[in-house]
């Protein structure tokens, strides 16, 4: 369940509370007039399946109460209601499934702005799998993808393909690009210093890496699994299944591969360069189609859904 509150002029309260009642899947309906004082107006509480959240806020944003009031939903961990089970049981399809867009973009395009944090975290993560690369360590590349935050731009070029917001998807791109930038020239100093010091050398980069040699010789594999992944994780931003994205994140080799290019570049290798390059690019854009066609497969099957259940 979700748990709607409602900042509305006096003149469009009424409306809002008809289209609350209207919508299947609603209750706890609470309506306290001049409650409000910034900005003045009614404040209109209600619960609502999250099957149909996506509908009343639809709805909700037509009135213009966000232009007027606000609108602001909180998810419901707990609802101990005979009511709110009714609201669920009637609201069309599965709360698992519903997609909530508004939510979704707002997600993404906080997840997709360029911050210091963003940099430091991409940063960190390609100077991980640097030493993963170069120690021939398993482990560590795992810890560097767990640790690379750039699912978010990723997510949000999608998203922002499938609901036409082309600021979204130049936020995103800048984002995912001057990301990597940032941390490969970064990790191509972080190298340099190492080898100075003794801790990183060439020929523990051109030996035999068993564990880690993949990162730099992309196949049709790596696209398969980037395909993947990039469901997955779409997936688990528009369901209540987030916890999936972590497994996403260690799955794809973008930041690796990314590192793998920075060390080998600090060493002039240009195959290793050129060869983790391609690995890092078939990753994004695998990620990037397969989430785009995810989204237009989950929007079409839920605007099937509403028209079905309209029908009956």
């Amino acid at each position: 369940m979700l748990h709607l509150r409602l900042i509305t002029p006096a003149d469009k309260t009424d409306d809002a509370v008809r289209l609350i009642e209207n919508t299947v899947g609603t209750t706890h309906l609470v309506v306290m007039q001049g409650a409000a004082r910034n900005p003045v107006g009614d404040v209109v509480m209600c619960d609502v399946a999250r099957e149909a959240g996506d509908e009343l806020l639809g709805g909700l944003k037509e009135l213009g109460i966000e232009d007027s009031g606000s609108i602001a939903v909180e998810s419901i961990d707990l609802s101990l209601s005979k009511r709110a089970d009714k609201a669920e049981a009637d609201a069309p399809g599965e709360a698992a499934d519903a997609v909530l867009w508004e939510h979704l973009t707002d997600a993404t395009h906080e997840e997709s702005t360029l911050s210091v944090t963003y940099l430091a975290f991409i940063t960190l993560a390609t100077m991980i799998a640097a030493c993963g690369v170069v120690l021939d360590n398993a482990i560590l590349i795992v810890g560097a993808m767990a640790v690379g935050p750039e699912f978010g731009p990723l997510a949000g070029i999608a998203t922002s393909m499938v609901q036409r917001r082309p600021r979204l998807a130049a936020r995103s791109l800048i984002a995912l690009l001057a990301g990597f930038a940032v941390a490969m020239a970064v990790t191509v100093g972080f190298s340099l210093f190492m080898d100075a010091v003794g801790l990183f050398t060439e020929a523990q980069l051109e030996g035999e890496r068993p564990q880690t040699g993949f990162v730099y010789a992309p196949d049709w594999f790596s696209f398969v699994v980037a395909v993947l992944a990039g469901i997955a994780g779409t997936l688990s931003l528009t369901s209540a299944k987030s916890g999936a994205l972590v497994g996403v994140a260690i799955s794809v080799t973008t930041v690796p591969a990314a590192a793998n290019a920075a060390v080998a570049l600090s060493y002039g290798d240009t195959q290793q360069t050129w060869g983790s390059t391609e690995q890092l690019l078939l990753n994004l854009v695998g990620i990037v189609v397969a989430g785009t066609l995810t989204l237009l497969l989950q929007k079409w099957a839920w605007k099937t859904q509403r028209q079905k259940s309209n029908a009956g």
